[in-house]
């Protein structure tokens, strides 16, 4: 038997191959939005991908089960409790899937989800490893409270958790030391709170040193569970539909993306501009109300989070093989189809961002409204100014109205990554106020 781990830094994804090496058979577990880096695997061992097994309908990603199916006629697994709505084999507690050497057998372990399953791999009769998915992560498990109002089964947090503690103690940790640990996601990933940098462990390892394994009584691990967890990005409800619908392909579904010419000028006022461009280059001048969610390591995450899926974007880049890479990471959140037109701008704007006298501003901070965009967690850990209003960056849009507007306004982040969107997003929202971004100078101002 071999596993081949995929990673996708962005989203903090990891998705597997198992290949039988007797049968040349290939069973993918949770794959990504793009199908390619599995056929590339399939060909260079001369191997068949002959099924898919998805651990629950993931919200913060979208797979290719679908599209691997039609492409290679792979049998789809997933636990009848999903209610998918594309073809697929039910596989539940109990159930095993047989290649040559390798035995997958299931384990229902709800918890993150009312219908997540576990996979252990066995090679010759002996158990090897635990496909987790957002059950159990390296260092923490998954976060209770995504499906409160999502999926074919909805369950309260406080339920989920309660399930959380019995499939992590009754079902995982009853494993032998030695089998190693795949989880779905890792560090930077929203599924959970306290992900390590690691990309693999052992059950040995995870009831030695995470914090949710240790010893404790049910209703403090609820407690613990419940508290402190990062924000829900508008899209998360939307990607567990279209996980259980299954996706459209990914090549066709990005080529149907109308591109338009360099530098057009979008007259529908309904429809949302998306600046990707980095936040010097948009300050100096931008189309009037554009939004600057710049290119980065985390720009669909925060793509999905500030933009709701009901909603439609204009999408422009500095070049077009930035462009050709926007569109492909908005395609891994499902939100290619939620581009209205995708184009290229280097010329001059009508609208440029005030720049920050930061002398003066440290001399006397009072003399403007600070507002903290920073999530609820980061600010209960530290702040910045005493005096600062909080309102965190995906809640921005809802409630710019909030920000009072008798003073200049200062927005800051921890970084100057998300100021740059928060500040955009109230120069939009309140056009008659003077809106600052502090940018990356707030570091100087950490105690």
């Amino acid at each position: 038997m071999k596993i081949e781990q995929f990673e996708d830094k962005g989203l903090a994804h990891f998705s597997y191959a198992i290949l039988s090496e007797t049968t040349r058979q290939i069973i993918l577990v949770d794959p990504a939005r793009n199908p390619a880096p599995y056929f590339a695997f399939a060909d260079a061992n001369q191997a068949t991908i002959t099924g898919v097994i998805e651990t629950h309908p993931h919200a913060d990603f979208v797979s290719s089960h679908l599209e691997i199916h039609h492409r290679t006629g792979a049998t789809l697994y997933v636990s009848k409790l999903v209610g998918a709505d594309y073809p697929h084999q039910p596989f539940d507690d109990g159930d095993a899937i047989e290649l040559g050497e390798v035995k997958l057998k299931c384990l229902f372990t709800p918890g993150h989800s009312p219908d997540g399953i576990s996979i252990v791999a066995a090679s010759d009769g002996k158990a090897v490893a635990v496909f987790t998915g957002d059950t159990l992560f390296i260092g923490d498990v998954g976060r209770p409270d995504l499906r409160e109002n999502a999926g074919n089964m909805t369950a309260k947090r406080e339920e989920l958790a309660r399930q959380l503690y019995k499939s992590t103690r009754e079902k995982l940790m009853t494993l032998q030391d030695e089998v190693l640990v795949y989880p779905a996601h890792g560090a930077g990933s929203l599924c959970g709170k306290a992900l390590s940098q690691a990309n693999s462990s052992t059950i040995g390892a995870e009831k030695l040193g995470n914090y949710a394994l240790q010893a404790m009584p049910e209703e403090a691990f609820v407690k613990m569970i419940t508290e402190d967890q990062p924000f829900i990005p508008k899209y998360f409800a939307y990607d567990v539909a279209l996980n259980k619908n299954g996706a459209p392909a990914y090549a066709a579904s990005i080529a149907v993306v109308e591109r338009l010419p360099d530098n057009f000028q979008p007259t529908d006022t309904n429809v949302l501009i998306v600046d990707a461009r980095n936040q010097h280059s948009f300050k100096k001048g931008h189309l009037k109300g554009a939004l600057n969610i710049q290119n980065g390591a985390k720009f669909e995450t925060w793509l999905g989070s500030i933009i709701g899926p009901e909603e439609n974007f204009y999408l422009l880049a500095a070049d077009e093989k930035t462009l050709d890479d926007l569109i492909a990471k908005a395609a891994k959140i499902g939100y290619e189809s939620k581009i209205k037109g995708a184009f290229v701008w280097d010329a001059e704007a009508e609208a440029s961002s005030p720049l920050i006298d930061l002398e003066k501003f440290k001399a006397d901070p009072a003399q403007y409204t600070i507002i903290d965009i920073r999530n609820a967690p980061e600010v209960a850990e530290a702040s910045f100014f005493k005096q600062a209003m909080h309102i965190p960056l995906p809640e921005l849009r809802e409630r710019a109205q909030e920000v009072p507007l008798d003073k200049p306004i200062v927005v800051h982040c921890a970084g100057g990554y998300r100021s740059a969107a928060g500040s955009s997003i109230l120069e939009k929202a309140l056009p008659k106020a003077t809106v600052l971004d502090l940018s990356e100078a707030v570091t100087s101002f950490q105690n």
